[in-house]
């Protein structure tokens, strides 16, 4: 018994170190966990852009995400030369800075992210001003029933009707997951439609033109449906 006593003392502490070590490992591990996740998005955001096979598409980043460019060079936009253009069938039309849009009204919607490619990220917050709000702001004419999105990549559009746009969990999104939307993501500013797949909600926003019809966007072009509805959407236009 004695002897057992004695080994158990000379390897205690030895356990003792080794799980202190382990705690220590994870609670340095978590704290460095959303700057790697962002090194690691940066880095598949910057691959992507320069990779013709869109093979980078397929690598998940740590939170679940895709990322996709149908061009091959995006530039990056800030405070000092972003603007977002709303205009067409409008009253009052208007070029929206990021300040501009940082103060106004902010409203967040926590939804499900689903692609078509079948990946998807639950939970996922978005905070940014309803579209409805800049709709509103700038005076749509009667003849208005669409709207057609353009983005500064140069290629990428969408299109909503007035309806689908002016329900409350569209938004012109200035954060995901409580951060600053990242390049990578489509930022500074993006489109996000939550009860559609997430094509629909165009990355590098910059241009909202309210239009008499709906005119199909990028992927739309390429097959894909014009109404992106999830399963189980619920599509009234004040369903949230």
């Amino acid at each position: 018994m004695r002897e057992e006593r004695d080994r158990w003392a000379q390897g205690a502490p030895v356990g003792r170190r080794m799980l202190l070590g382990t705690l220590a490992a994870g609670v340095a591990g978590l704290a460095a966990a959303p700057y790697l996740q962002r090194g690691w998005e940066d880095a598949l955001g910057a691959a992507s852009q320069h990779d013709p096979t869109g093979l980078t598409g397929l690598l998940p980043d740590p939170g679940g995400f895709r990322y996709y460019s149908v061009v091959g060079s995006v530039p990056r936009k800030d405070e000092t030369d972003y603007g977002l253009r709303v205009d067409g069938l409008v009253d009052r039309p208007r070029t929206y800075t990021l300040p501009d849009l940082r103060a106004l009204p902010q409203t967040r919607v926590v939804h499900d992210v689903l692609c078509t490619d079948g990946w998807r990220v639950d939970d996922t917050p978005f905070q940014g001003v309803r579209l409805a709000d800049l709709l509103d702001a700038a005076g749509v004419r009667s003849e208005g029933a669409a709207l057609r999105f353009t983005c500064f990549d140069g290629a990428y559009s969408e299109s909503l009707t007035l309806e689908q746009a002016r329900r409350p969990d569209v938004l012109v999104a200035l954060t995901m997951q409580d951060q600053p939307i990242s390049h990578a993501h489509g930022g500074p500013v993006r489109l996000y439609v939550a009860p559609m797949y997430f094509y629909k909600s165009a990355k590098w926003l910059s241009g909202i033109t309210v239009t008499d019809r709906v005119i199909p966007g990028y992927w739309e072009d390429y097959g894909y449906d014009v109404d992106g509805w999830l399963p189980g959407a619920d599509r009234g236009p004040d369903a949230a």
